[in-house]
């Protein structure tokens, strides 16, 4: 049986210093052991899609020598199915390899809760169906450098994850001898800043305006921009294509959490997270991550046209949802709740974050919009050589 400083010492000299996830009593060694390593960072996730997408960002942030941030996402075997969005298309889209842990529960011949039942058995099939390589966790101290040596040479050679499949009693319990401050102080609710027009939707400004505003307000030299998928990145491409720039495909709502990993990951940048209302009700959750969290360089801008535009402008529910409220009740520090791009400006100025602001938006796209010519991947490189020179590319 393997204790989790043995695995957590070995890790770390491998470049691995973040954890995010959400609990399984076989993976409470592990996160009591990083919880009081005041050296490495455990983010508690709202579901195991969020834990993947905030290691993506920390990969995306890089090591500082050019290649990959190094983060963990650990989730029970009955996570996959949350996570299958982003390890299909973000982190095997765009390259962005982590390590995964993934618990063993229903494993053919140990008998466990029926919900497991299915899970087990197909597990290692999902991972191999998902182009994800695996191999069991390992038990002893001798086995460690050569797992974790096998996992940094295919996430290197291949850009794709690597899991660990672990097995029931593979780790010895580790005690939490003291609760220790995961998460900021609670703060008092931000004040929600509403300033609305009394203009009808048709008069309210396009997403092209605000994409347009705001990239006229960033100093691509620190500052950089992640758009979620469907118009809003196609959008952004076509008013400005900067090596600052990330236009997700897929993974619809996980630009957040992605944003949150390298936010966090990276402090020297300013992030800016460009979402949208189908995407943003998907994952909820991430509001109450990044609130807790407080990354102070975090600018969350949620671009509300209440329809999923790019599949036919079905309606969401957007126009029921009090977004900005939602953020001031999950700790952003700054709530603004708005259908101008000229309240965009004062939106973005310096200030400790996370800031939110909803603005509302009329549908419709520019005529031709065009796909980006350049490949996720090619974003990818650009991406992070962009941030790894300061800017200067």
């Amino acid at each position: 049986m393997l204790q989790a400083r043995e695995f957590v010492e070995a890790a770390r000299a491998r470049g691995f210093q973040w954890y995010a996830g959400v609990p399984c009593s076989y993976l409470t060694p592990f996160i009591n052991h990083v919880l009081q390593d005041p050296q490495l960072h455990y983010v508690s996730m709202a579901n195991e899609g969020d834990a993947v997408a905030l290691a993506a960002g920390v990969a995306l942030a890089g090591d500082g020598r050019g290649g990959p941030g190094r983060g963990i996402a650990m989730m029970q075997n009955s996570g996959l199915g949350n996570a299958v969005s982003p390890l299909t298309s973000l982190t095997w889209t765009f390259g962005l390899p982590q390590l995964l842990i993934v618990t063993w529960r229903g494993q053919p011949g140990v008998p466990d809760e029926p919900q497991h039942a299915l899970m087990g058995p197909i597990t290692p099939r999902m991972l191999e169906t998902m182009q994800i390589g695996w191999e069991l966790f390992p038990t002893e101290a001798a086995q460690l450098e050569a797992a974790l040596d096998r996992a940094l040479a295919h996430m290197n050679t291949t850009g794709r994850c690597y899991a660990l499949l672990m097995q029931k009693g593979s780790v010895a319990p580790t005690e939490l001898h003291a609760e220790p401050p995961t998460v900021v102080a609670a703060a008092p609710a931000a004040r929600v800043l509403v300033r609305r027009s009394a203009t009808t939707p048709q008069l309210r400004p396009s997403r092209a305006q605000a994409l347009r505003e705001i990239v006229a307000h960033s100093d691509q030299s620190a500052t950089v921009l992640l758009a979620t998928t469907g118009f809003c990145g196609r959008e952004l491409y076509a008013v400005a294509d900067r090596a600052s720039h990330l236009y997700m495909v897929g993974s619809m709502g996980c630009v957040t959490p992605l944003a949150l990993g390298l936010a966090l990951a990276r402090p020297d940048l300013k992030v800016i997270a460009l979402d949208g209302d189908g995407a943003a009700l998907m994952r909820l959750g991430a509001f109450a991550t990044i609130g807790a969290s407080a990354p102070r360089n975090l600018w969350h801008l949620l671009l509300d046209n209440s329809v999923h535009e790019s599949t036919g402008a079905q309606a969401t529910v957007s126009a029921t949802v009090a977004f900005a409220d939602v953020a001031s009740a999950c700790g952003y520090r700054s709530c603004l709740d708005t259908d101008s791009v000229a309240e965009l400006p004062g939106w973005l100025r310096p200030g400790d974050g996370p800031h939110f602001a909803r603005l509302l938006t009329r549908t419709g796209t520019p005529p031709d919009l065009p796909r980006p010519k350049i490949s996720p991947a090619q974003v990818r490189e650009r991406f992070m050589q962009h941030i790894s020179s300061g800017g200067r590319s």
